[in-house]
């Protein structure tokens, strides 16, 4: 390719961010990221904003590179046969290559009353809505958590620790991504902030009213305030565009993480489904997603076969509380025995958190610093797959032609 390219990211969260940065390497690529909200959610902090310990926004300024145009709006619609993007607002945007990192959201509960009644804290504004939600409540009101992954947890811990009297329903397993070792250490923890963990089957929310939750083994629990943290879901707006998606729509694509459609679309982040294998909805993978994404662009603008996605997963990392944690060390994504926990894996946690910021900030000054997403591993996906990494689908080879 020659002359100037247009690149388009969609999503201004880990991944389109730090695709967006890298994608600076070239000062023959112009990037417009296009993104609802003039600040950067810090996701993994949303919780600290619930619990009033913290805050989750940062300034654009201070993670995107100065030559990213950002652009404060919506994607409606992406017409790939035109190569071009329409804005909520009015007008398209055109471009050579297209970056869809739309990110994830609250999922619908499809629970009777919890749409209605429990409060979502998947992004900003939810967790802006519940806030003074939390603050006319009574200081001892009962306070409900559906849900007990990471989200549920960190949360419920956060309530706790500022004297909230809350019980966190696990609808199954509390944490289930834990080592059994580590799931002892999270329920001790919870247990010393006071939080009532109730676990089974049985826990399962079957609805939701202005003031109780009703449970699948029949038990009604009095709840002021009810947080629903139970499932995400992406954007509709690939759905909408008719481009392929796996049946909870995420783009479609090979694991250069191009779209099984159109080789000038290439997806990251929550919202992508890499030969129908989504990695986990985390801001651990959306980084290195959004890395690979940005690589893969450059290598076809290079005229050069792109790398195949390599993730690695070796920890997941909670907070409970201001005080304690844990660091969760795993193998392929299946958590191990080993873990750091209390006062340390607070620390581990606050570092990880720090961090991030750094890795988008550190990509913004100096584009192609970031090294994770090159890691060795990936070795259980690969076996998953049972094909050479970095084979590309068919569909996407004709749409290049």
């Amino acid at each position: 390719m020659t002359g100037n390219t247009d690149v388009v990211v969609i999503g201004g969260g880990y991944a389109g961010v730090m695709a967006a940065n890298r994608l600076m390497q070239r000062d023959d690529v112009t990037v417009t990221l296009i993104n609802p909200r003039p600040s950067f959610v810090h996701r993994i902090r949303l919780h600290q904003l619930v619990g009033g310990s913290g805050g989750a926004v940062v300034d654009y300024g201070e993670v995107l590179g100065d030559r990213v145009r950002l652009v404060v709006d919506s994607v409606t619609r992406i017409d790939a046969a035109a190569a071009d993007v329409t804005l909520a607002s009015g007008g398209t945007v055109d471009y050579d290559y297209l970056i869809y990192a739309a990110g994830s959201g609250s999922a619908d509960p499809r629970v009777p009353g919890a749409a209605e009644f429990a409060y979502p804290i998947a992004d900003l504004e939810e967790a802006v809505r519940l806030r003074p939600v939390l603050d006319a409540a009574p200081a001892q009101a009962a306070v409900t958590v559906v849900g007990a992954g990471p989200t549920g947890i960190e949360t419920a811990a956060e309530l706790a620790e500022a004297g909230r009297s809350v019980t966190l329903l696990c609808g199954g397993v509390l944490g289930p991504y834990l080592h059994a070792r580590g799931r002892r250490s999270v329920a001790k923890r919870l247990a010393r902030l006071g939080v009532t963990v109730l676990d089974g089957p049985g826990t399962r929310v079957t609805a939701v009213t202005r003031d109780a939750v009703r449970l699948a083994d029949g038990r009604e629990l009095p709840s002021t305030v009810t947080i629903w943290t139970a499932g995400f879901a992406v954007p509709d707006l690939a759905v909408r565009s008719g481009l392929s998606t796996d049946a909870l729509g995420r783009v479609l694509t090979d694991e250069t993480l191009t779209s099984v459609d159109d080789v000038r679309i290439v997806a990251a982040g929550d919202s992508a489904a890499p030969s129908g294998l989504p990695l986990r909805m985390s801001c651990q993978a959306a980084m290195p997603m959004g890395a690979r994404a940005a690589d893969t662009v450059l290598s076809r603008i290079a005229g050069e076969r792109p790398a195949p996605l390599n993730q690695p997963f070796g920890a997941q990392c909670l907070s409970l509380g201001r005080r304690s944690g844990i660091f969760q060390f795993a193998r392929n994504d299946v958590a191990v025995w080993f873990n750091i926990d209390g006062r340390p894996g607070a620390k581990l946690k606050e570092l990880v958190c720090k961090s991030v910021v750094k890795h988008m900030a550190g990509e913004a000054a100096k584009p192609g610093a970031y090294r994770l997403h090159l890691m060795s591993g990936g070795t259980k996906r690969r076996r998953l797959l049972q094909v050479e990494p970095g084979e590309a689908p068919a569909a996407a080879e004709r749409a290049a032609s």
